[in-house]
């Protein structure tokens, strides 16, 4: 007999055959998986269920309740926590609902594009020399389901295109974007390894793949080679994304580096910072003295999941700015750029502007900085609040440098301290799209 309180996220010891056990559990007669060992239920339903409002059916042992509300309908949009209890003893419960994808596979010339049912887009990536004007992708559908332009038809992706989903006579679309990775441009990965195998965060080694894959321009610099005096004046783009610690690297401080790239600059080279390279701009002058990010901080191992509502941005008011055409927005001028329920480090360089430096707010910072301030967090409508992203000017018609700062431009989700993995990040795409911009609109492209 089991005598003490059983917890579901210990599961040493657990005594599955518990009289707090959930025995069965549906969803619109559709029965979902138990698993009792870790005390989660899984629940696969057809596409275009709608999972807002339902009412579960569910099955106890004999003399157990919950305090599962069932008497009114239920949202199962994220995971759903309930505990069973029987007598001295009780049982913690996830429910994972999964609404299959109208589309199960979309591939052309056997490369497999990636679907976002929450943007509603299938983002494909071919090689360089591909044609876009006729393409045929193959497409495979979930049962019951039609789709515009059919499969095998003959397309022209030089621009988005528009396709029509169909189920229980309700259409949906879904936005295509193929395309081949960007050439004409030179863009620099600047890094603390000695080469770019070298690098061991992965944040950094995950940022570090997609630019070689969608710029066939990438090459790998190393502060070491910069400060040894390579040559940068065929180099459009530098990008440096730190994420391995919150104090950056003493290199980047030696003299002969930053007066390389301070040089770099001048001469009409570009900067993209992210993550901890933020702090930067200080160093390499591109603020005033002290006016670099005033709140540095970041989780590491083990950390923790982002909980409740996603984490997104706010640039209201810089809409029509290029880097964040093509965004997906679930406001205006508002994106989310990491999922809720995945694992996250929250490695953060951005800037306080009421409390902290004497800004007052984005116009005192935009005053005492020289910078323009293009975002902020989700709930800031007037970018007073944070400065997440901005940019910085070489002379008044070159904004050179542009910052990314805040904790949900999360380009890895790790495990956490116990191994447990992190759900894809739905919205990866937008960090994609937004390092992609924010490139090609320094370069002037």
């Amino acid at each position: 007999m089991v005598s003490a309180c059983e917890d579901s996220f210990d599961t040493n010891g657990l005594d599955v055959d518990s009289p707090s056990n959930v025995t069965s559990f549906e969803i619109n007669g559709v029965a979902g998986t138990i698993d009792q060992k870790t005390a989660t239920i899984a629940v696969t339903l057809p596409y275009g269920t709608d999972i807002t409002a339902v009412n579960p059916e569910i099955i106890l042992e004999e003399g157990a309740t919950s305090n599962l509300i069932l008497n009114s309908p239920i949202n199962f949009t994220n995971a759903v926590k309930f505990r069973v209890i029987n007598g001295n003893l009780y049982k913690d419960y996830t429910v994972n609902v999964t609404v299959l994808s109208p589309i199960k596979s979309f591939k052309i010339n056997n490369v497999a594009a990636t679907i976002n049912d929450v943007s509603k887009t299938i983002t494909l990536v071919l090689p360089e020399d591909t044609n876009l004007t006729a393409l045929q992708p193959v497409i495979e559908l979930t049962q019951g389901v039609s789709i515009s332009p059919a499969s095998g038809t003959t397309i022209n992706f030089t621009n988005a295109v528009t396709f029509v989903i169909t189920a229980n006579g309700k259409t949906v679309n879904y936005t295509a974007n193929v395309g081949v990775p960007v050439s004409g441009l030179t863009v620099a990965f600047l890094g603390t390894a000695a080469t770019r195998a070298e690098i061991t965060n992965m944040d950094e080694i995950t940022a570090a793949n997609w630019l070689f894959a969608n710029f066939t321009g990438a090459k790998y610099i190393s502060f070491d080679s910069v400060l040894n005096g390579a040559d940068l004046s065929n180099v459009d783009v530098i990008w440096w994304h730190f994420d391995s610690a919150t104090n950056l690297p003493a290199v980047a401080y030696n003299p002969a580096v930053t007066t390389a790239l301070k040089n770099f600059r001048t001469n009409g080279g570009n900067l993209l910072l992210t993550s901890f390279a933020s702090q930067y701009v200080d160093a390499l002058g591109i603020v005033p003295s002290g006016k670099g990010p005033n709140n540095v901080f970041g989780d590491f191992l083990p950390a923790g999941w982002v909980d409740g509502n996603s984490w997104g941005m706010s640039f209201r008011s810089h809409e029509s700015h290029p880097i964040f055409n093509g965004l997906t927005t679930y406001e205006t001028g508002k994106a989310y750029l990491l999922q809720s329920g995945t694992y996250r480090l929250n490695h953060t360089a951005w800037w306080f502007v009421p409390e902290w430096g004497g800004y007052v707010n984005g116009a005192g910072w935009r005053d005492q900085t020289g910078g323009t301030n293009l975002a902020s967090e989700g709930w800031d409508d007037n970018l007073d609040g944070r400065v997440t992203i901005a940019e910085w000017p070489n002379n008044n018609a070159n904004k050179n440098v542009i910052v990314i700062s805040m904790g949900a431009y999360d380009w890895y989700n790790e495990t956490n301290g116990s191994g447990v993995p992190s759900q894809a990040n739905e919205f990866i795409g937008n960090i994609k799209l937004l390092t992609q911009n924010s490139i090609n609109y320094l370069a002037g492209n």
